[in-house]
C-alpha cells in the first residue's frame, strides 16, 4: 500500500498552480526576495527597524463572512504603524499565509490585498510563503502574518526618551477596532448579529468590525516634519494605557481624558463588556497617540484631517507612580 501527499490532505498540484500565479505577481520564483536599497546612501548612520505581527482572530470573522479582502490592509498597515512610530521609512514586506485547504480564489484575494496595500505605500513586497496544513487548521480556517523592515537615521529615531513634563498628548482617531480584541468580540456576538444592520453604524455590524486598520504613515510624517514630536504610540493590544506606558519615561505620567467613543465601541459595551475591560482590550477610537511639544497643538489639529483630539498632558510624578492615568480610572 502506498500513500500520497494528496491523501494526507495536501494537494501539490493546486499549490504549484497558486505558487506560479503568486510568483508572476511578485516577479520572482526564487528562494529569496531581492531588494536593492540605494537610498541607504542618503543616511549618515542608517538603522534598520523591523517588526512582525498578525491580525489575530479577525481572520476568523473574515472567513465566516467571506470578506477577506481587507485583511491585506490590516496586516500591512499594522506592521507599518509599528515601525513608523519610531520614525522609520518602510522598505520591504514579507507575508506568511497558512490554510486548511488552498482555495485559489481566497488565496489570491488575500495576496492581492497585501500587494495592493504595499503598492499604495510604495513598499516592496519582497516575497512570502503560502502553506496548506489540514492537520493544524480546521475546515475553512486560515491564518496570516507579516514582517516589515524599514530604515531610520539613528539620530532621528523616536523612542520616547525626549518626552518631558508639559508635553501635550494628541490622539488620532482609529478606523474601528483595527486588529485587536476580536476573540472577545466573537464571544459576545453571533453570526446573525454580524449580518444585522445597525442604524448607529450605518451598515451591518460585521462590515463595521471588518473595517481595515488605518495607516498612520502620512500623519506621522506630517508630525515629524515639525521637529516637535517626542514620542509616538501605536495603540494595539493593551489599549491606550498599555501602549502609551511603553514610551513614557520613569518619573513622568501621562494623564489622559478620552473623548466619547464612536458608536461601535458603545455597542460593544452594551453587549455586556465591562468599561474597564473595554479600555484594556480595545483602542476606544484612538489608534495613535503622539506626545509633542505644546507649541504644535493647534498646528497638528489643523493639518491632520483624519480626526485629532487633545487627550491630556505629561506631568512630573514620583518614579513609583503609574506612568499612564486615565482620568476616570480610580
Amino acid at each position: 500500500m502506498t500513500l500520497s501527499y494528496r491523501e494526507a490532505g495536501v494537494d501539490l498540484a493546486v499549490a504549484e498552480r497558486i505558487a506560479g500565479r503568486l510568483a508572476a505577481r511578485l516577479g520572482t520564483g526564487l528562494f529569496g526576495g531581492f531588494l536593492p536599497v540605494p537610498e541607504l546612501r542618503e543616511y549618515d548612520e542608517p538603522v534598520l527597524i523591523s517588526s512582525i505581527d498578525g491580525v489575530g482572530t479577525k481572520v476568523r470573522l473574515a472567513a465566516l463572512l467571506d470578506r477577506p479582502g481587507g485583511l491585506g490592509e490590516d496586516l500591512v498597515h499594522h506592521c507599518v504603524n509599528d515601525i513608523a512610530v519610531h520614525g522609520a521609512r518602510p522598505l520591504l514586506f514579507l507575508d506568511y499565509l497558512a490554510f486548511h485547504r488552498l482555495e485559489a480564489p481566497r488565496v489570491e484575494r488575500i495576496v492581492a490585498s497585501i500587494a495592493d496595500a504595499c503598492s499604495v505605500l510604495g513598499i516592496a513586497l519582497a516575497g512570502g510563503e503560502t502553506a496548506e496544513m489540514p492537520l493544524v487548521y480546521g475546515e475553512g480556517s486560515f491564518d496570516m502574518a507579516g514582517a516589515i523592515v524599514g530604515v531610520a537615521e539613528r539620530s532621528a529615531i523616536v523612542d520616547g526618551s525626549a518626552i518631558r513634563a508639559g508635553d501635550v498628548l494628541l490622539g488620532l482617531e482609529s478606523s474601528g477596532l483595527h486588529t485587536n480584541g476580536y476573540s472577545l468580540v466573537q464571544r459576545v456576538f453571533s453570526e446573525a448579529d454580524y449580518r444585522r444592520y445597525e442604524p448607529a453604524l450605518g451598515r451591518t455590524l460585521g462590515e463595521a468590525l471588518l473595517e481595515p486598520h488605518r495607516c498612520y504613515l502620512q500623519d506621522i510624517g506630517t508630525l515629524l516634519a515639525t521637529d516637535a514630536v517626542h514620542g509616538l504610540a501605536h495603540i494595539t493590544g493593551g489599549g491606550i494605557d498599555g501602549n502609551l506606558e511603553r514610551i513614557v519615561p520613569t518619573g513622568l505620567q501621562a494623564t489622559v481624558s478620552l473623548p466619547p467613543p464612536p458608536p461601535l465601541f458603545a455597542l460593544l459595551e452594551s453587549a455586556g463588556i465591562d468599561s474597564g475591560e473595554m479600555r484594556r482590550v480595545f483602542n476606544m477610537g484612538i489608534g495613535l497617540v503622539a506626545v509633542c511639544d505644546r507649541s504644535i497643538q493647534s498646528l497638528a489639529t489643523e493639518r491632520l484631517p483624519g480626526g485629532c483630539h487633545v487627550l491630556g498632558e505629561i506631568t512630573q510624578n514620583d518614579e513609583s507612580a503609574r506612568r499612564v492615568m486615565i482620568r476616570d480610572d480610580h
